[in-house]
Parts: C-alpha cells; sequence; structure tokens
C-alpha cells in the first residue's frame, strides 16, 4: 500500500470521527477542510479554528478505557469459570483416600496422621510443659528432668530415680502415651546422608 493511500484513509477517517463527535455536541456539523493547517488566520476563520479543537479538548482531559478486542468463547469461558483438569480444578471434588482411624473412629487422609488423635497429643504435650516450667522454673537444667505421672514411683527402684529432676503430673498416665515413648533410642545414627528409597515393588 503506498504512503499516499493510507495518509488519504487516516485523513478520512479522522475526518469522519470529528465530524461524529462535533455534530453530537454541538447539533451541526463541521466544515470539510477540519485537517488542514491554517497559516494565515483571519477573523472569519478563527470561530472555525476553536470548534475545531473540540475533539482535541475531550481527548486531552479525559481518558480511555481499555477494552477486549475479540469477545471470549464458551471454551475460554467455561476454563476460566471451572479450571482446566490439566492445570488448576476449581471445581469440588469428592475424596477418595479416606480411612477410618483404628482409635477414635475419625475420618482422616491416608498417610496424614488422624487430627483428633494428634490433638490430644498436643494436648499433653502442653500440660507436661507447663508442669516442668511450674517445677523447674528458669534454673538450669543439668540433671535427667524424668516426667512422672500417679503410681509410677512405686514400679520402679529408688536407683532409677537418683540424680534426675522429678517432675509429678496430678493424673495418671495415659493409655496411648507409653513409657516407651521417653526412652533413649539404642540405634546408632546413620554416618551418611543417602535416602533410601520407599514404596519399591
Amino acid at each position: 500500500m503506498a504512503l499516499s493511500t493510507l495518509v488519504y484513509r487516516v485523513n478520512n477517517a479522522l475526518k469522519t470521527l470529528e465530524r461524529t463527535f462535533f455534530g453530537a455536541l454541538t447539533n451541526r456539523y463541521p466544515p470539510a477542510d477540519d485537517f488542514r493547517l491554517c497559516v494565515d488566520f483571519e477573523p472569519q476563520k478563527q470561530q472555525i479554528i476553536n470548534e475545531k479543537s473540540v475533539l482535541e479538548e475531550i481527548l486531552r482531559d479525559g481518558f480511555l478505557f481499555a477494552v477486549p478486542k475479540h469477545r471470549r468463547s464458551i471454551e475460554a469461558r467455561l476454563r476460566r469459570k471451572f479450571g482446566c483438569p490439566e492445570y488448576v480444578l476449581k471445581i469440588l471434588l469428592p475424596k477418595k483416600n479416606l480411612k477410618i482411624c483404628n482409635v477414635c473412629g475419625d475420618d482422616h487422609e491416608a498417610g496424614v496422621l488422624c487430627p483428633t488423635c494428634y490433638k490430644r497429643v498436643i494436648d499433653e504435650t502442653t500440660t507436661m510443659k507447663e508442669a516442668i516450667q511450674n517445677e523447674l522454673k528458669l534454673e538450669p537444667i543439668e540433671e535427667e528432668v524424668v516426667v512422672m505421672y500417679e503410681g509410677e514411683k512405686e514400679s520402679k527402684s529408688e536407683e532409677f530415680w537418683k540424680g534426675k529432676r522429678i517432675v509429678e503430673m496430678p493424673k495418671p498416665r495415659p493409655q496411648w502415651f507409653t513409657e516407651n515413648l521417653l526412652q533413649k533410642t539404642t540405634q546408632k545414627g546413620a554416618n551418611t546422608s543417602d535416602v533410601k528409597p520407599s514404596d519399591l515393588g
């Protein structure tokens, strides 16, 4: 396309746009030579030049909104609303990896600790921490601290309690909280940082 043809089409488009805005605002049409440059300003042409700058004032003082050029397809609208199964799915799906806890009977996801049972462990651990803090205060602890529930002092000899700081709990030990959980491990730590794969076969 030649440059002259392009300039001619742009000039016609600008004239049409000018006439539309001018007619909507002033209820009359501007003269034909709107976009020509006037070199000599005569008194009768001064009013025409002022009327010609109506569109420039509108565009200078206002602002334009960004609007889409094309209408979204039905597939794009549904994908924005419900998501995409390959990436992010926004709709709610039923979970199929639920199991029943053997201790409390509540449902929880497979491979995850039961929230109800774990809440009991958190509460018991918090009670033990408060008892240790109330008993030992802020004194430095140089001896082993042993948490003792009701009726456990007679089950072990006096030599077991020698050289240890005893913190008594004013309640019996829960059935799920066995003494084996507090015993130190007898296995030696691994020297390598390699992790063996699991769930093979």
